[in-house]
């Protein structure tokens, strides 16, 4: 059986290929098709049938599926046993459930690495609407500069409509050499338009951070992007420079931060918090696996953290296991809301699978799929500071920034009453 990984969402990074939150992606164990293309059909529905995290598939009759596409046909060609898996996994409506070709396969795993040709835009299948939506520009990409905002619709690619687009196929269209362009439609609001975009290449820098003073004393500031291969040791390395800077507390900011690896979240997780339980999840067959903290924070020191409608999967369970806790404040608005479990499985022919197979849940057993997390103090953002931040992101993270602006007023607060000494008795 093929190797394969854990991972948490199914968001769609365009800057290259598919951004997929995980656990471990294996290298792709490439051999010859064996007897025929017919292989790889079943190949896929075995997996299926052995781990889908709904034993009813999704009321989908699963074995019917198999005599249709794997006993009573033969396929001429890669091409013709490809369109038959996705025919026969579209039949279950879960489009976190996919398959990637050879090509988009690797593009995956370069993605998680940390360097991205494209455009720079994470995609989401929104679960009602069935529309391409954008959860969120990458900082600095072709999309960002070009105006491109989080709960855009794309509408169409190259000219080609997107209803009934899977993500694999928007893929495929977005991305290209660097250096060429794609013309986009978007929908946002009421309006429609349209936007030609030059792919580049995208180094993406998972940690950003500043050290400020304060009316309170120096306060660390930490963007997180998303949670890279690299994420856990660039933001180890951020909160002990801070620490020895003397900071008297933290903002970390998760706003749109589409997600990344599984145990990246947990590694960052364990740096602010100190016995106490971080995420678990619940397969079909009822395992309950959970991942904790065990004495390995890094600082007790207060924080905060932003999140917003574009923060996502591996996100939220950073900022639920910080909020349920109680190690954190949040502030922002809701986050996206994308709480399902997926294993990675590298096919026979190079090819790749991703399989929804758990739930997660916060600490306290909270299922926040489709629901996403409340912040403890919600600030929402007038279209006009939406625009305002857009034209200008050097303000993202300054006072000029309504949400920045509340969690400083409160972490100060914090820092405060920690300072003052409390009546004795």
């Amino acid at each position: 059986m093929a190797k394969s990984g854990f991972v948490l969402s199914s968001t769609a990074a365009l800057a290259a290929t598919l951004a997929l939150v995980g656990l471990h992606i294996a290298n792709p164990s490439i051999a010859a098709f064996r007897e025929s293309p017919k292989e790889v059909v079943d190949e896929v529905w075995q997996i299926i049938n052995r781990d889908y995290v709904d034993a009813k598939f999704n009321q989908v009759d699963w074995r019917q599926l198999r005599r249709q596409f794997v006993e009573s046909r033969d396929y001429a060609s890669r091409a013709e046993a490809y369109r038959a898996v996705r025919e026969m996994l579209k039949q279950l409506d879960d489009p976190y459930t996919r398959f990637m070709d050879p090509e988009q396969f690797k593009s995956m795993q370069i993605e998680t690495s940390g360097e991205l040709t494209g455009v720079g835009i994470t995609l989401g299948m929104d679960d009602e609407t069935k529309q391409l939506t954008v959860i969120a520009p990458l900082e600095g990409s072709p999309a960002a500069e070009a105006g491109i905002l989080s709960r855009d619709v794309i509408t169409t690619i190259a000219g080609k409509t997107t209803e009934g687009m899977d993500l694999n196929q928007a893929v495929s269209l977005i991305r290209g050499p660097a250096g060429t362009t794609v013309k986009l439609g978007i929908r946002r609001g009421d309006k429609t338009f349209e936007l030609d975009l030059k792919r580049a290449k995208i180094e993406i820098h998972a940690v950003k951070s500043e050290v400020r003073d304060t009316s309170v004393g120096k306060i660390g500031y930490i963007q997180l992007r998303q949670f890279n291969a690299n994420a856990s040791s660039d933001m180890r390395k951020t909160i002990r420079t801070q620490v020895d800077q003397g900071v008297t507390g933290f903002v970390l900011d998760l706003r749109s931060n589409p997600g990344g690896l599984l145990y990246s979240s947990a590694e960052i997780a364990r740096m602010w918090l100190n016995n106490a339980t971080i995420v678990s999840t619940i397969s079909r067959s009822g395992e309950n696996e959970r991942l904790t903290a065990n004495r390995q924070a890094l600082t007790d020191r207060p924080l905060v953290v932003l999140v917003d409608n574009s923060s996502a999967s591996a996100s939220e369970i950073l900022s639920g296991a910080l909020q349920d806790n109680r190690r954190a404040v949040l502030v922002g608005t809701q986050t996206f809301g994308k709480g399902l479990v997926q294993s990675v499985h590298s096919l026979s022919d190079g090819s790749g699978l991703a399989v929804t197979i758990a739930k997660y849940y916060t600490p306290n057993g909270r299922d926040i799929n489709k629901s996403g997390i409340t912040p403890d103090h919600v600030v929402r953002l007038t279209e006009k500071d939406v625009q305002r931040l857009n034209r200008n992101r050097d303000l993202i993270g300054t006072t000029d920034d309504p949400q920045y602006a509340k969690a400083l007023e409160i972490l100060t607060k914090q820092v405060r009453e920690q300072r003052t000494p409390s009546a004795s008795r």
